[in-house]
């Protein structure tokens, strides 16, 4: 797609939009005259889909009026409620049905997992993140890595990125695990990085990784529903995720999680165990020994949230509806347009964190305030004054994320046509 600087290239854009019905599907924040916000807070908190009141309500209804029955007569059985997302949260993950299941929270299920695929030894006991990682993530590492007796400053590796730069560099990344591969246990990445938006290439990763003998294991809380995913094909161990960001879940979502095939009937795995990853044969049979459920479905803890997930299901049902392809296409165009329009208009006032390259990134760009400008916290509330929610990342940094879902082309001329006059502003 060829840019154009224009109000008029954004509105043709939209018009030519295959996508631009499923806009339809979400509920829009509206400002106090009504109007819809320009919404580029997809990668913190998703828009709720319309259908997901109706799931929520047919639920309750079906608690009113069937009681404990519900778990086998309900519209949507509750004793089986969550193997009801498994094939469409399989195709997002590029997996097996097998290999997924909806339960916890993402933390929850990265120290399940962690139980499972972190097994140091004396000689290989480093577990590798990235830097800066998301807290929630280096607690659960670090935690780990001292509830087995090592000292985190020697058997966590941190690798960031060089000094004056944004990024980690796929080199020092490979490097590293080429250098260090015989002592680290775990390799732990986010497919997308938090903070900079960095997409990370997920498959030489996993080669790389496994051909050193370590374990692999992704964060894809920014990843899933932003990039298209082949877990399976690329052979990582794990995966963990929310459902709450670009799953449009809704706060607090019940989580994901992928083990791979091949783990499928380790049942000699180490393992937290609880009643709802037991056979299902013989569960109600109430027994005092556990035996495990092959596949993903074998590390849940607890009978799942019915009323957390029936709007998960509402989502999945358009991502199903619109295929991860397509709305990776829109997605690219987006945020591409968002990357011409700062450059052509504010690039001497902001500096991007996140890689230009379209296959290091997803919808997110991280933007940078120039030095000098120490207004930032005034800029960014009035942004949120002028009808735009994005997000603001301590000590100056403005995280932007033009979903495919739900955002339009005009959106995006409207954000950097009003950044342009506060920047302008401010300076």
């Amino acid at each position: 797609m060829k840019y154009e600087p224009t109000a008029d290239f954004a509105a043709s854009a939209d018009d030519a939009d295959p996508l631009r019905p499923l806009r339809e599907k979400f509920h829009l924040p509206a400002g106090d005259d009504g109007a819809p916000l320009i919404y580029f807070c997809g990668n913190s908190l998703g828009l709720q889909p319309k259908h997901a009141a109706r799931l929520v309500e047919e639920e309750l209804e079906d608690w009113q009026r069937l009681a404990v029955q519900g778990h086998l007569q309900a519209r949507r059985p509750w004793l089986p409620y969550h193997e009801q997302l498994a094939a469409h949260t399989a195709e997002l993950a590029g997996a097996e049905p097998l290999e997924v299941v909806s339960m916890n929270t993402l933390t929850v299920n990265l120290h399940l997992m962690m139980v499972s695929f972190y097994r140091p030894v004396s000689e290989r006991y480093r577990l590798l993140i990235e830097k800066p990682a998301f807290p929630s993530d280096r607690y659960a590492a670090e935690s780990q890595v001292r509830f087995h007796g090592f000292d985190p400053a020697g058997a966590l590796i941190e690798i960031g990125p060089r000094e004056g730069e944004e990024a980690i560099r796929e080199a020092d990344l490979m490097a590293c695990i080429e250098r260090e591969g015989k002592s680290i246990a775990l390799v732990l990445l986010p497919g997308v990085q938090y903070y900079s938006g960095q997409a990370f290439d997920m498959a030489a990763i996993t080669r790389l990784a496994r051909a050193q003998g370590c374990m692999v294991g992704f964060d894809l809380a920014h990843a899933i529903g932003n990039l298209p995913l082949e877990l399976h094909g690329w052979g990582a161990d794990f995966a963990v995720w929310c459902s709450y960001k670009y799953l449009n879940g809704g706060p607090g979502a019940v989580a994901g999680c992928f083990v791979h095939a091949r783990h499928a009937r380790q049942f000699e795995l180490p393992r937290f165990a609880g009643w709802w990853g037991h056979d299902k044969a013989t569960r109600f049979r109430m027994g005092p020994t556990f035996s495990p459920l092959p596949g993903a479905e074998g590390w849940q803890l607890s009978n799942p949230p019915i009323l957390s997930l029936a709007p998960v299901i509402a989502s999945l049902e358009i991502f199903h509806q619109a295929g991860m392809a397509a709305l990776r296409r829109k997605a690219l165009a987006l945020t591409g347009y968002l990357e011409y329009l700062l450059r052509e208009r504010c690039a001497d006032r902001i500096r991007m964190l996140t890689p230009t390259a379209a296959e290091a990134r997803g919808c997110q760009l991280s933007l940078k305030l120039a030095a000098g400008l120490e207004r930032g916290p005034a800029l960014f509330a009035e942004l949120e004054a002028s009808g735009i929610v994005a997000d603001w990342r301590e000590p100056d940094v403005i995280r932007v994320a033009p979903v495919p879902l739900y955002n339009s082309f005009d959106e995006v001329y409207r954000f950097v046509d009003s950044l342009q006059r506060l920047l302008n502003q401010y300076a």
